[in-house]
């Protein structure tokens, strides 16, 4: 989709946390986290100043002196914002509040891209959320792009410890060279590492930080089973505490704000362990309806074995499940997505 490009900006940032001693500890840790990367001269920007809107007309309405954003979906249109430079690495975050009740059909994306500018040769990192039917949770789906690999799609999907629509909550993509990371609150959730055997298949080229709402009824929810019933509409996604960290395309090295070493602790990385052993529902890496063989980056050992050769996991516990009446799970097995 077109946009027009603005000059490019200095480091943009918005960042509105409460002080930490008044925080639970996971926020407090998720502060923390962000302080060490943020530049003292740090300044919070409204929408006007940092972002444009994509589309959508009068389904992307501001809130809060412009600190708020709301895109919605209708039956006449979705809407989506992007920001307007481009950066090369970076740590990008927004909190995020996904619509309630029945959302089947319903992809709320928060992600990174330069398919304006490479068509063909475009890199991208995902944040997908996907809607489902009344009684079942949101689906959190991330997936990476390298100079065009659209047919090595490397989606990994999970579900959630809460429910995103009952409050705000934070998702984040750390990008350096060596390494991606993708967040949900203060949680590591995935971390994708340079290898000789992607090339130039992992992201490398400058991208725009995007956040759309679109319907998805043709695969979204159960390979399209399930489609948008607009009479739930408008389905409203809310953003806030937009962040843009990183290196503004074109700037001489070295970047203040790079990224450049994204190292997980020893703390953060068990974290992320046990959240994927608890919540990762679907990993392509373990996918052989698709690839007979693993991709090369894939290090398939004996965790394979709670996997079905869809890719999907076996257990049917590997949901959020802990959430209000309205969002309980009436039981049943994993929903696939495509």
């Amino acid at each position: 989709m077109a946009m027009a490009r603005c000059s490019l900006l200095p480091i943009l940032a918005a960042v509105l946390l409460a002080a930490s001693l008044s925080l639970p500890p996971s926020a407090a840790a998720y502060a923390a986290m962000v302080d060490s990367l943020l530049p003292a001269s740090a300044t919070a920007l409204s929408f006007e100043e940092g972002y444009t809107q994509l589309f959508g007309d009068s389904n992307l309405m501001l809130h809060g002196d412009g600190k708020r954003v709301h895109i919605s979906l209708d039956e006449r249109t979705g809407a989506g914002f992007a920001s307007q430079g481009a950066y090369h690495h970076g740590f990008f975050s927004a909190s995020i509040k996904l619509p309630a009740d029945h959302t089947a059909g319903v992809v709320v994306a928060f992600y990174m891209s330069n398919g304006d500018v490479y068509e063909r040769t475009h890199d991208e990192l995902d944040f997908e959320f996907l809607g489902n039917v009344r009684g079942r949770e949101w689906r959190v789906q991330t997936n990476v792009y390298g100079n065009g690999s659209t047919a090595a799609g490397r989606e990994e999907r999970y579900g959630l410890w809460f429910d995103p629509t009952q409050d705000f909550h934070r998702y984040a993509i750390r990008w350096s060279h060596d390494t991606i990371i993708f967040y949900v609150d203060e949680t590591p959730i995935r971390e994708v590492v340079r290898t000789a055997s992607m090339g130039a298949q992992f992201p490398s080229k400058p991208m725009s930080l995007y956040a759309t709402i679109w319907d998805g009824s043709s695969w979204a929810t159960s390979g399209g089973r399930y489609k948008v019933n607009y009479k739930y509409a408008p389905y409203v996604a809310e953003f806030t505490d937009l962040l843009l960290h990183g290196c503004p395309a074109g700037s001489p090295p070295p970047c203040e704000g790079a990224a450049a070493s994204a190292t997980m602790p020893p703390g953060q990385r068990s974290a992320m362990e046990r959240f994927r052993t608890r919540h990762m529902t679907y990993g392509y890496c373990y996918d052989r309806v698709r690839y007979h063989a693993p991709l090369p980056e894939c290090s398939v050992g004996a965790e394979a074995e709670a996997f079905l050769p869809s890719g999907e996991a076996r257990s049917t516990d590997r949901r959020g499940g802990r959430h209000g009446k309205r969002h309980r799970r009436a039981g049943g097995g994993v929903d696939s997505a495509l």
